[in-house]
């Protein structure tokens, strides 16, 4: 899945793996997020992910117009995980719509895992 933008010079197209990257971005520069994980759904095994695979711990899906953002997390031990997740809902939201201009229709945040 690609993004393209249109407009009186042009048309932009923008790859899945470059929305998938700012997204994983955005989310680690949230205070409490220690790393982003893979899920292995057959197992249950979470997998950490180093800023390499940032993708890996992101999935995007078209919603119409917009898109509908996926995260799996790991927040560090004794932080409110409600007030990080607020946190990266409104900085990914924020950093993808003003970075790609696509619209979020919403961010889903699973909590794989925490940091002692």
């Amino acid at each position: 899945m690609e993004c393209k933008i249109k407009n009186d010079i042009g048309t932009i197209y923008i790859t899945e793996d470059v929305m998938l990257k700012v997204v994983g971005y955005a989310a680690l520069e949230c205070y409490g997020i220690v790393a982003m994980s893979s899920r292995r759904a057959k197992d249950g095994l979470v997998e950490w992910l180093g800023r390499e695979n940032l993708s890996k711990g992101v999935q995007i899906r078209n919603a119409g117009d917009m898109l509908d953002v996926d995260l799996f997390i790991i927040v560090e031990y004794g932080i409110s995980i409600a007030e990080v997740c607020k946190t990266i809902v409104d900085t990914v939201r924020y950093k993808l719509e003003s970075m790609t201009g696509v619209k979020v229709r919403k961010v889903n945040i699973s909590v794989e895992g925490i940091r002692i």
